[in-house]
Protein backbone atom coordinates (compact mmCIF):
# COMPACT_ATOMS: atom_id res chain seq x y z
CA UNK A 1 0.00 0.00 0.00
CA UNK A 2 2.99 2.61 1.01
CA UNK A 3 2.22 5.56 2.42
CA UNK A 4 1.95 9.48 0.79
CA UNK A 5 5.02 11.75 1.67
CA UNK A 6 4.45 15.18 1.92
CA UNK A 7 7.54 17.41 1.80
CA UNK A 8 6.90 20.53 3.48
CA UNK A 9 9.24 23.09 2.72
CA UNK A 10 7.92 26.68 2.01
CA UNK A 11 4.61 26.26 2.60
CA UNK A 12 4.18 25.47 6.73
CA UNK A 13 0.21 24.91 6.59
CA UNK A 14 -2.64 23.02 6.46
CA UNK A 15 -5.26 25.10 5.64
CA UNK A 16 -5.34 26.00 1.21
CA UNK A 17 -2.74 23.01 1.29
CA UNK A 18 -3.01 21.17 -2.51
CA UNK A 19 -0.24 18.79 -1.76
CA UNK A 20 -1.30 17.64 1.47
CA UNK A 21 -5.27 17.88 -0.02
CA UNK A 22 -3.90 15.59 -2.56
CA UNK A 23 -1.86 12.87 -0.15
CA UNK A 24 -5.06 12.61 1.71
CA UNK A 25 -7.25 12.06 -0.97
CA UNK A 26 -4.86 8.93 -2.01
CA UNK A 27 -3.81 7.27 0.97
CA UNK A 28 -2.49 7.22 4.08
CA UNK A 29 0.11 10.13 5.03
CA UNK A 30 2.90 11.07 6.63
CA UNK A 31 4.94 14.85 6.10
CA UNK A 32 8.07 15.50 6.42
CA UNK A 33 10.35 18.25 6.77
CA UNK A 34 13.85 18.72 5.78
CA UNK A 35 16.50 20.25 7.31
CA UNK A 36 19.00 20.74 4.40
CA UNK A 37 22.56 21.10 4.80
CA UNK A 38 23.22 23.46 1.28
CA UNK A 39 19.88 25.58 2.01
CA UNK A 40 21.24 26.28 5.73
CA UNK A 41 24.82 27.16 4.24
CA UNK A 42 23.21 29.22 1.47
CA UNK A 43 24.69 32.69 1.48
CA UNK A 44 21.27 34.15 1.39
CA UNK A 45 20.21 32.57 4.73
CA UNK A 46 20.20 34.02 8.32
CA UNK A 47 19.61 32.30 11.44
CA UNK A 48 16.71 34.49 11.81
CA UNK A 49 14.82 32.63 8.66
CA UNK A 50 15.80 29.37 10.51
CA UNK A 51 14.29 30.82 13.86
CA UNK A 52 10.76 31.81 11.38
CA UNK A 53 10.83 28.13 10.02
CA UNK A 54 11.17 26.58 13.23
CA UNK A 55 8.23 28.65 15.31
CA UNK A 56 6.36 27.85 12.42
CA UNK A 57 7.19 23.88 12.32
CA UNK A 58 6.40 23.74 16.29
CA UNK A 59 2.32 24.36 15.17
CA UNK A 60 2.40 22.53 12.05
CA UNK A 61 3.66 19.63 13.75
CA UNK A 62 0.69 19.86 16.18
CA UNK A 63 -1.83 20.85 13.47
CA UNK A 64 -0.75 17.70 11.45
CA UNK A 65 -1.24 16.10 14.47
CA UNK A 66 -4.90 16.45 14.79
CA UNK A 67 -5.24 15.38 11.51
CA UNK A 68 -3.64 12.24 12.80
CA UNK A 69 -0.72 12.71 10.75
CA UNK A 70 2.57 12.23 11.89
CA UNK A 71 5.51 14.91 10.96
CA UNK A 72 9.05 13.79 10.85
CA UNK A 73 11.85 16.25 10.78
CA UNK A 74 15.01 15.42 9.79
CA UNK A 75 18.10 16.49 9.00
CA UNK A 76 20.52 15.84 5.45
CA UNK A 77 20.73 16.19 1.81
CA UNK A 78 18.07 15.38 -0.87
CA UNK A 79 17.23 13.20 -2.13
CA UNK A 80 19.11 10.91 0.48
CA UNK A 81 17.22 11.60 3.10
CA UNK A 82 13.64 10.36 0.87
CA UNK A 83 15.62 7.30 0.68
CA UNK A 84 16.47 6.75 4.15
CA UNK A 85 12.80 7.51 5.09
CA UNK A 86 11.47 4.58 2.37
CA UNK A 87 14.16 2.51 3.12
CA UNK A 88 13.19 2.97 7.14
CA UNK A 89 9.90 2.95 6.57
CA UNK A 90 9.73 -0.44 4.70
CA UNK A 91 12.25 -2.02 7.64
CA UNK A 92 9.95 -1.61 10.57
CA UNK A 93 6.75 -2.65 8.52
CA UNK A 94 8.09 -5.72 6.91
CA UNK A 95 7.91 -4.32 3.68
CA UNK A 96 4.19 -3.07 3.82
CA UNK A 97 4.56 0.99 4.19
CA UNK A 98 7.24 2.59 1.62
CA UNK A 99 6.92 5.74 -0.39
CA UNK A 100 3.90 5.44 -2.92
CA UNK A 101 3.71 8.98 -3.66
CA UNK A 102 5.72 11.93 -3.33
CA UNK A 103 3.66 15.73 -2.85
CA UNK A 104 5.22 19.37 -2.62
CA UNK A 105 4.04 22.60 -3.94
CA UNK A 106 6.06 24.31 -7.17
CA UNK A 107 8.84 25.93 -5.25
CA UNK A 108 10.49 29.26 -7.30
CA UNK A 109 13.95 29.61 -5.14
CA UNK A 110 17.36 30.19 -6.16
CA UNK A 111 19.40 28.27 -7.60
CA UNK A 112 20.78 25.35 -4.67
CA UNK A 113 17.02 24.92 -4.81
CA UNK A 114 15.97 24.26 -8.00
CA UNK A 115 19.09 22.00 -8.08
CA UNK A 116 17.78 19.98 -5.44
CA UNK A 117 14.66 19.45 -6.78
CA UNK A 118 16.43 18.28 -10.46
CA UNK A 119 18.14 15.68 -7.84
CA UNK A 120 14.57 14.73 -6.46
CA UNK A 121 12.69 14.45 -9.69
CA UNK A 122 15.56 11.93 -11.12
CA UNK A 123 15.49 10.20 -7.66
CA UNK A 124 11.43 9.84 -8.29
CA UNK A 125 12.00 8.37 -11.98
CA UNK A 126 14.26 5.60 -11.02
CA UNK A 127 11.90 3.92 -8.42
CA UNK A 128 8.67 5.14 -10.02
CA UNK A 129 7.33 7.21 -8.13
CA UNK A 130 4.52 9.83 -9.28
CA UNK A 131 5.85 13.56 -7.85
CA UNK A 132 2.88 15.35 -7.94
CA UNK A 133 3.23 19.78 -7.10
CA UNK A 134 0.34 21.54 -7.29
CA UNK A 135 0.66 25.28 -7.77
CA UNK A 136 0.99 27.84 -4.69
CA UNK A 137 1.13 30.67 -6.56
CA UNK A 138 0.07 32.71 -9.71
CA UNK A 139 3.87 31.31 -10.98
CA UNK A 140 3.03 29.39 -13.94
CA UNK A 141 5.46 26.56 -14.43
CA UNK A 142 6.83 26.34 -18.38
CA UNK A 143 4.70 29.58 -19.14
CA UNK A 144 5.71 30.31 -23.29
CA UNK A 145 4.37 33.55 -22.96
CA UNK A 146 3.39 36.59 -20.79
CA UNK A 147 0.73 36.88 -22.78
CA UNK A 148 -2.70 36.46 -20.31
CA UNK A 149 -0.66 35.47 -17.31
CA UNK A 150 -2.76 37.84 -15.74
CA UNK A 151 -6.13 36.20 -16.64
CA UNK A 152 -4.52 33.30 -15.14
CA UNK A 153 -3.66 34.73 -11.75
CA UNK A 154 -6.96 36.06 -11.05
CA UNK A 155 -8.92 32.35 -11.80
CA UNK A 156 -6.45 30.57 -9.41
CA UNK A 157 -6.77 33.35 -6.75
CA UNK A 158 -10.78 33.59 -7.33
CA UNK A 159 -11.03 29.51 -6.93
CA UNK A 160 -11.94 28.36 -3.80
CA UNK A 161 -9.50 28.21 -1.28
CA UNK A 162 -9.21 24.49 0.41
CA UNK A 163 -10.01 23.70 3.87
CA UNK A 164 -8.04 21.45 5.96
CA UNK A 165 -8.26 17.56 4.62
CA UNK A 166 -10.05 14.88 6.08
CA UNK A 167 -7.55 12.02 6.86
CA UNK A 168 -8.76 8.89 7.89
CA UNK A 169 -7.93 8.28 11.50
CA UNK A 170 -7.99 4.57 11.08
CA UNK A 171 -5.77 4.39 7.96
CA UNK A 172 -2.96 6.73 9.53
CA UNK A 173 -2.55 3.96 12.79
CA UNK A 174 -0.59 1.82 10.55
CA UNK A 175 2.21 5.07 9.86
CA UNK A 176 1.88 6.26 13.38
CA UNK A 177 3.50 2.64 14.62
CA UNK A 178 5.61 2.75 11.66
CA UNK A 179 7.08 5.94 12.75
CA UNK A 180 7.30 4.83 16.13
CA UNK A 181 8.53 1.49 15.60
CA UNK A 182 11.31 3.27 13.51
CA UNK A 183 11.79 5.28 16.47
CA UNK A 184 12.67 2.75 19.04
CA UNK A 185 15.31 1.21 16.64
CA UNK A 186 18.14 3.00 18.75
CA UNK A 187 21.32 5.31 17.45
CA UNK A 188 22.19 2.49 14.70
CA UNK A 189 19.58 2.98 12.46
CA UNK A 190 16.77 4.67 14.90
CA UNK A 191 14.66 7.68 13.42
CA UNK A 192 15.76 10.77 14.74
CA UNK A 193 13.15 13.27 14.10
CA UNK A 194 12.88 17.20 16.01
CA UNK A 195 12.58 20.30 15.35
CA UNK A 196 16.63 21.56 15.91
CA UNK A 197 18.27 25.08 16.98
CA UNK A 198 20.86 26.83 15.21
CA UNK A 199 23.63 25.43 17.08
CA UNK A 200 22.62 22.25 16.87
CA UNK A 201 22.24 22.49 13.35
CA UNK A 202 25.64 24.72 13.00
CA UNK A 203 24.25 27.86 11.70
CA UNK A 204 25.58 30.81 13.12
CA UNK A 205 23.47 33.11 15.37
CA UNK A 206 21.55 35.95 14.05
CA UNK A 207 22.00 39.13 15.35
CA UNK A 208 18.29 40.13 14.45
CA UNK A 209 16.11 40.32 16.86
CA UNK A 210 12.29 39.36 16.39
CA UNK A 211 10.36 41.97 14.49
CA UNK A 212 7.79 43.91 17.09
CA UNK A 213 5.26 42.34 18.70
CA UNK A 214 2.32 43.37 17.62
CA UNK A 215 3.01 43.34 13.94
CA UNK A 216 3.39 39.67 13.31
CA UNK A 217 6.89 38.82 13.42
CA UNK A 218 6.32 35.17 14.75
CA UNK A 219 5.55 32.33 12.66
CA UNK A 220 3.04 29.86 12.20
CA UNK A 221 -0.57 29.84 10.80
CA UNK A 222 -2.29 31.14 13.52
CA UNK A 223 -0.01 34.38 13.78
CA UNK A 224 -0.47 34.91 10.20
CA UNK A 225 -4.28 34.72 10.88
CA UNK A 226 -4.20 37.02 13.48
CA UNK A 227 -1.92 39.52 11.48
CA UNK A 228 -4.04 39.34 8.36
CA UNK A 229 -7.23 40.04 10.71
CA UNK A 230 -5.64 42.89 12.25
CA UNK A 231 -4.53 44.35 9.51
CA UNK A 232 -7.45 44.40 7.36
CA UNK A 233 -10.23 45.15 10.38
CA UNK A 234 -7.73 48.09 11.84
CA UNK A 235 -4.37 48.68 10.94
CA UNK A 236 -4.32 48.96 6.63
CA UNK A 237 -6.95 52.04 7.01
CA UNK A 238 -4.17 54.29 5.69
CA UNK A 239 -2.36 51.79 4.06
CA UNK A 240 -2.14 53.46 0.63
CA UNK A 241 -0.35 56.37 2.00
CA UNK A 242 1.80 54.29 5.26
CA UNK A 243 3.32 51.61 2.81
CA UNK A 244 5.96 54.41 1.82
CA UNK A 245 6.84 55.52 5.47
CA UNK A 246 9.21 53.80 7.36
CA UNK A 247 7.33 55.42 10.78
CA UNK A 248 3.99 54.40 9.70
CA UNK A 249 5.03 50.99 7.45
CA UNK A 250 5.64 49.39 10.49
CA UNK A 251 2.43 49.14 11.66
CA UNK A 252 0.11 50.34 8.32
CA UNK A 253 2.04 47.59 6.00
CA UNK A 254 0.12 44.25 5.90
CA UNK A 255 3.46 42.53 7.89
CA UNK A 256 2.41 38.94 6.22
CA UNK A 257 5.33 38.93 3.82
CA UNK A 258 7.41 36.85 5.91
CA UNK A 259 4.21 34.54 6.18
CA UNK A 260 3.38 34.39 2.84
CA UNK A 261 7.61 33.92 1.98
CA UNK A 262 7.24 30.65 4.61
CA UNK A 263 3.68 29.90 3.36
CA UNK A 264 2.35 29.68 6.89
CA UNK A 265 -0.93 31.32 4.83
CA UNK A 266 -1.94 31.10 1.27
CA UNK A 267 -2.04 34.00 -0.98
CA UNK A 268 -5.45 33.20 -2.04
CA UNK A 269 -6.53 33.38 1.64
CA UNK A 270 -5.25 36.40 2.01
CA UNK A 271 -6.80 37.57 -1.93
CA UNK A 272 -10.18 35.97 -0.63
CA UNK A 273 -9.93 37.81 2.56
CA UNK A 274 -8.98 41.03 1.30
CA UNK A 275 -11.88 41.24 -1.65
CA UNK A 276 -14.42 40.40 1.04
CA UNK A 277 -13.48 42.95 3.04
CA UNK A 278 -13.70 45.15 0.15
CA UNK A 279 -17.05 44.20 -0.81
CA UNK A 280 -18.02 44.22 2.80
CA UNK A 281 -17.34 48.20 3.32
CA UNK A 282 -19.16 49.12 -0.34
CA UNK A 283 -22.23 47.60 0.63
CA UNK A 284 -21.68 49.60 3.57
CA UNK A 285 -21.18 52.56 1.65
CA UNK A 286 -24.61 51.69 -0.62
CA UNK A 287 -26.19 51.06 2.80
CA UNK A 288 -25.48 54.69 3.72
CA UNK A 289 -23.27 53.56 6.89
CA UNK A 290 -20.95 56.08 7.78
CA UNK A 291 -17.02 54.85 6.51
CA UNK A 292 -13.63 55.98 6.63
CA UNK A 293 -13.66 55.92 2.89
CA UNK A 294 -9.46 55.67 3.20
CA UNK A 295 -9.96 52.05 3.59
CA UNK A 296 -11.94 51.73 -0.29
CA UNK A 297 -8.63 52.76 -1.76
CA UNK A 298 -6.13 51.11 0.96
CA UNK A 299 -7.67 47.83 -0.07
CA UNK A 300 -7.54 48.25 -3.74
CA UNK A 301 -3.55 48.87 -3.42
CA UNK A 302 -3.26 46.03 -1.39
CA UNK A 303 -4.76 43.62 -3.43
CA UNK A 304 -2.65 45.40 -6.54
CA UNK A 305 0.51 44.12 -4.39
CA UNK A 306 -0.79 40.65 -3.93
CA UNK A 307 -0.26 40.52 -7.66
CA UNK A 308 2.87 42.12 -8.22
CA UNK A 309 4.14 39.61 -5.49
CA UNK A 310 3.40 36.54 -8.46
CA UNK A 311 4.25 39.23 -11.13
CA UNK A 312 7.68 39.19 -9.86
CA UNK A 313 8.34 35.73 -9.16
CA UNK A 314 7.66 34.63 -12.24
CA UNK A 315 10.49 36.48 -13.79
CA UNK A 316 12.82 33.71 -11.65
CA UNK A 317 10.67 30.89 -12.64
CA UNK A 318 10.61 32.03 -16.63
CA UNK A 319 14.28 32.79 -15.71
CA UNK A 320 16.63 31.30 -13.46
CA UNK A 321 19.42 32.89 -14.21
CA UNK A 322 18.28 36.41 -12.90
CA UNK A 323 19.64 35.52 -9.39
CA UNK A 324 23.03 35.40 -10.84
CA UNK A 325 23.39 37.98 -13.93
CA UNK A 326 22.15 40.81 -15.65
CA UNK A 327 17.99 40.29 -16.72
CA UNK A 328 19.36 42.43 -19.87
CA UNK A 329 22.88 41.45 -21.11
CA UNK A 330 23.90 44.66 -22.71
CA UNK A 331 24.74 46.30 -19.32
CA UNK A 332 27.17 43.32 -18.39
CA UNK A 333 30.46 44.98 -17.55
CA UNK A 334 28.37 48.46 -16.62
CA UNK A 335 29.69 48.40 -13.34
CA UNK A 336 31.60 44.87 -12.16
CA UNK A 337 35.49 47.26 -12.97
CA UNK A 338 34.72 49.47 -9.99
CA UNK A 339 33.37 46.88 -8.00
CA UNK A 340 36.97 45.24 -7.07
CA UNK A 341 38.31 48.85 -6.38
CA UNK A 342 39.20 49.62 -2.61
CA UNK A 343 36.87 52.65 -2.59
CA UNK A 344 34.13 50.43 -3.97
CA UNK A 345 34.82 47.55 -1.15
CA UNK A 346 35.14 50.86 1.59
CA UNK A 347 31.76 52.04 0.41
CA UNK A 348 30.01 49.00 0.45
CA UNK A 349 31.52 48.55 3.80
CA UNK A 350 30.00 52.02 4.73
CA UNK A 351 26.46 50.79 3.23
CA UNK A 352 25.97 47.52 4.72
CA UNK A 353 27.08 48.93 8.70
CA UNK A 354 25.01 51.96 8.02
CA UNK A 355 27.62 54.59 8.34
CA UNK A 356 27.25 56.68 4.24
CA UNK A 357 27.02 59.76 6.21
CA UNK A 358 23.33 60.04 4.61
CA UNK A 359 20.70 59.68 7.77
CA UNK A 360 17.95 57.94 5.75
CA UNK A 361 20.67 54.65 4.57
CA UNK A 362 21.99 54.45 7.83
CA UNK A 363 18.83 54.10 9.39
CA UNK A 364 17.25 51.76 6.94
CA UNK A 365 20.31 49.35 7.31
CA UNK A 366 20.93 49.67 10.90
CA UNK A 367 16.94 48.33 10.85
CA UNK A 368 17.41 45.70 8.85
CA UNK A 369 20.84 44.34 10.96
CA UNK A 370 18.23 44.52 14.10
CA UNK A 371 14.73 43.40 13.05
CA UNK A 372 14.97 41.84 9.60
CA UNK A 373 12.09 44.07 7.68
CA UNK A 374 11.44 47.37 6.39
CA UNK A 375 8.63 49.39 4.14
CA UNK A 376 9.21 48.69 0.07
CA UNK A 377 10.06 52.38 -0.63
CA UNK A 378 12.77 52.26 1.94
CA UNK A 379 14.27 48.85 0.66
CA UNK A 380 14.29 50.51 -3.04
CA UNK A 381 16.23 53.68 -1.69
CA UNK A 382 18.55 51.43 0.18
CA UNK A 383 19.09 49.28 -3.35
CA UNK A 384 19.41 52.71 -5.70
CA UNK A 385 21.62 54.20 -3.36
CA UNK A 386 24.24 51.11 -3.81
CA UNK A 387 23.74 51.24 -7.67
CA UNK A 388 23.90 54.80 -8.28
CA UNK A 389 25.20 56.76 -5.26
CA UNK A 390 27.88 53.98 -4.78
CA UNK A 391 27.89 52.61 -8.69
CA UNK A 392 28.20 49.20 -7.09
CA UNK A 393 27.15 46.45 -9.03
CA UNK A 394 23.94 44.51 -7.54
CA UNK A 395 24.53 41.11 -7.04
CA UNK A 396 26.96 41.87 -3.49
CA UNK A 397 23.88 43.68 -1.96
CA UNK A 398 21.16 42.14 -3.02
CA UNK A 399 23.17 38.91 -1.60
CA UNK A 400 23.96 41.05 1.73
CA UNK A 401 19.94 42.65 1.89
CA UNK A 402 18.72 38.45 1.29
CA UNK A 403 20.31 37.78 4.59
CA UNK A 404 18.71 40.55 6.66
CA UNK A 405 15.30 40.14 4.79
CA UNK A 406 12.96 38.15 7.56
CA UNK A 407 10.48 37.96 4.10
CA UNK A 408 13.05 37.12 1.74
CA UNK A 409 11.57 35.79 -1.42
CA UNK A 410 13.97 34.58 -3.83
CA UNK A 411 11.76 35.57 -7.02
CA UNK A 412 10.84 39.03 -5.78
CA UNK A 413 13.94 39.99 -4.50
CA UNK A 414 16.75 39.56 -7.15
CA UNK A 415 14.62 41.12 -10.15
CA UNK A 416 13.73 44.02 -7.54
CA UNK A 417 17.37 44.65 -6.82
CA UNK A 418 18.06 44.38 -10.75
CA UNK A 419 14.80 46.93 -11.55
CA UNK A 420 16.16 49.67 -8.74
CA UNK A 421 19.58 48.90 -10.23
CA UNK A 422 18.91 50.07 -13.58
CA UNK A 423 20.07 46.97 -15.35
CA UNK A 424 16.18 45.56 -16.78
CA UNK A 425 16.12 48.40 -19.52
CA UNK A 426 12.22 48.36 -19.39
CA UNK A 427 11.77 50.17 -16.28
CA UNK A 428 12.24 53.70 -15.12
CA UNK A 429 15.45 54.27 -13.97
CA UNK A 430 14.77 55.94 -9.83
CA UNK A 431 17.71 57.55 -8.08
CA UNK A 432 16.34 58.89 -4.49
CA UNK A 433 17.70 61.01 -2.75
CA UNK A 434 18.44 60.25 1.05
CA UNK A 435 17.60 63.41 2.19
CA UNK A 436 14.45 64.35 0.42
CA UNK A 437 13.16 60.86 1.71
CA UNK A 438 13.80 61.84 5.60
CA UNK A 439 12.04 65.39 4.75
CA UNK A 440 9.01 63.82 3.05
CA UNK A 441 9.07 60.27 4.90
CA UNK A 442 10.26 61.22 8.75
CA UNK A 443 10.46 65.40 8.93
CA UNK A 444 10.50 64.93 12.98
CA UNK A 445 13.28 61.80 12.48
CA UNK A 446 11.09 59.94 14.54
CA UNK A 447 12.98 56.46 12.52
CA UNK A 448 16.28 58.35 12.32
CA UNK A 449 16.70 58.87 15.60
CA UNK A 450 15.73 55.48 16.58
CA UNK A 451 18.40 53.93 14.54
CA UNK A 452 20.95 56.52 14.10
CA UNK A 453 21.05 57.57 18.08
CA UNK A 454 24.22 60.15 17.08
CA UNK A 455 21.56 62.31 15.81
CA UNK A 456 18.91 62.36 18.73
CA UNK A 457 20.12 66.02 19.40
CA UNK A 458 20.43 67.59 15.84
CA UNK A 459 17.38 69.33 15.11
CA UNK A 460 15.05 68.82 12.91
CA UNK A 461 16.11 70.95 10.00
CA UNK A 462 19.31 69.87 9.99
CA UNK A 463 18.58 66.07 10.26
CA UNK A 464 18.27 65.02 6.26
CA UNK A 465 21.85 66.96 6.01
CA UNK A 466 23.35 67.11 9.18
CA UNK A 467 26.66 68.01 7.45
CA UNK A 468 25.13 71.26 6.94
CA UNK A 469 24.52 72.38 10.35
CA UNK A 470 27.78 75.25 11.84
CA UNK A 471 30.23 74.11 13.71
CA UNK A 472 28.70 75.76 16.81
CA UNK A 473 25.15 73.77 15.90
CA UNK A 474 27.25 70.50 15.73
CA UNK A 475 28.82 71.41 19.26
CA UNK A 476 25.28 72.29 20.75
CA UNK A 477 24.38 69.02 19.32
CA UNK A 478 26.51 66.89 20.88
CA UNK A 479 27.49 65.75 17.02
CA UNK A 480 30.40 66.72 15.49
CA UNK A 481 30.45 65.57 11.95
CA UNK A 482 33.36 63.38 11.00
CA UNK A 483 34.06 62.62 14.59
CA UNK A 484 30.40 61.65 16.49
CA UNK A 485 28.57 60.99 13.18
CA UNK A 486 30.53 60.27 9.45
CA UNK A 487 30.43 63.05 6.68
CA UNK A 488 28.87 62.04 3.38
CA UNK A 489 30.67 59.46 1.55
CA UNK A 490 29.92 61.01 -1.83
CA UNK A 491 28.35 63.80 -3.25
CA UNK A 492 24.67 63.46 -4.04
CA UNK A 493 24.48 66.29 -6.43
CA UNK A 494 27.96 64.80 -8.36
CA UNK A 495 27.11 60.73 -7.81
CA UNK A 496 23.38 61.44 -9.20
CA UNK A 497 24.73 63.30 -12.21
CA UNK A 498 27.51 60.95 -12.91
CA UNK A 499 25.31 58.11 -12.01
CA UNK A 500 22.54 59.57 -14.35
CA UNK A 501 24.71 60.06 -17.39
CA UNK A 502 26.71 56.68 -17.09
CA UNK A 503 22.86 54.80 -16.93
CA UNK A 504 21.59 56.79 -19.61
CA UNK A 505 24.50 56.12 -22.29
CA UNK A 506 23.73 52.78 -21.76
CA UNK A 507 20.21 52.97 -22.48
CA UNK A 508 20.47 54.46 -25.43
CA UNK A 509 22.68 52.23 -27.24
CA UNK A 510 20.92 50.60 -29.98
CA UNK A 511 21.72 47.16 -28.95
CA UNK A 512 20.55 47.69 -24.89
CA UNK A 513 17.44 48.67 -26.77
CA UNK A 514 17.21 45.90 -28.63
CA UNK A 515 17.77 43.41 -25.71
CA UNK A 516 15.05 45.77 -23.78
CA UNK A 517 12.50 44.65 -26.19
CA UNK A 518 13.29 40.57 -25.57
CA UNK A 519 13.72 41.52 -22.29
CA UNK A 520 9.44 43.13 -22.38
CA UNK A 521 8.96 40.42 -24.58
CA UNK A 522 9.77 37.51 -21.61
CA UNK A 523 8.96 39.34 -18.67
CA UNK A 524 6.67 42.39 -19.30
CA UNK A 525 3.20 43.28 -17.92
CA UNK A 526 0.92 42.91 -20.01
CA UNK A 527 -1.92 44.21 -17.84
CA UNK A 528 -3.35 47.11 -18.18
CA UNK A 529 -5.19 49.00 -14.98
CA UNK A 530 -9.29 47.84 -14.57
CA UNK A 531 -11.52 50.74 -14.56
CA UNK A 532 -13.16 50.77 -11.40
CA UNK A 533 -16.31 52.62 -10.09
Amino acid sequence: MGVQLVVFKRDLRVRDHAALCNAAARGPVLGLYVYEPEMLAHETHDAAHLRFVNESLAELAGALRELHVPLVVLHGAMPEVLERVDAGLRRVSGGRLGIAGLHSHEETGHGVGYARDKRVAAWCRQRGIVWEQPWQFGVVRGLKCRDGWAKTWNQRMSGAALGVPAVDAAGQRGVWAAVRAWEGEGDEGGLRSGIRTAAELGVAETKMVEVEAGTGGMGGSGRAEAVLEDFLERRGVNYRADMSSPVAGWTGCSRLSAHLAYGTISLRRVHHAALEREEALRAAVEAGAKVDRRWLGSLVSFQARLRWHCHFMQKLEDEPAIEFRNINRAFDGLREAEWETAVSRERFAAWLEGRTGYPMVDAVMRCLAAGGWINFRMRAMVASFSAYHLWLHWREPAVELARRFLDFEPGIHFAQFQMQSGVTGINTVRIYSPSKQVSDQDPKGVFVRRWVPELEGVPDEFLANPEQMPALTQHMAGCVIGRDYPAPIVDHATAYREAQARIFARLGEPATRAAAAKVYQKHGSRKRPERRR
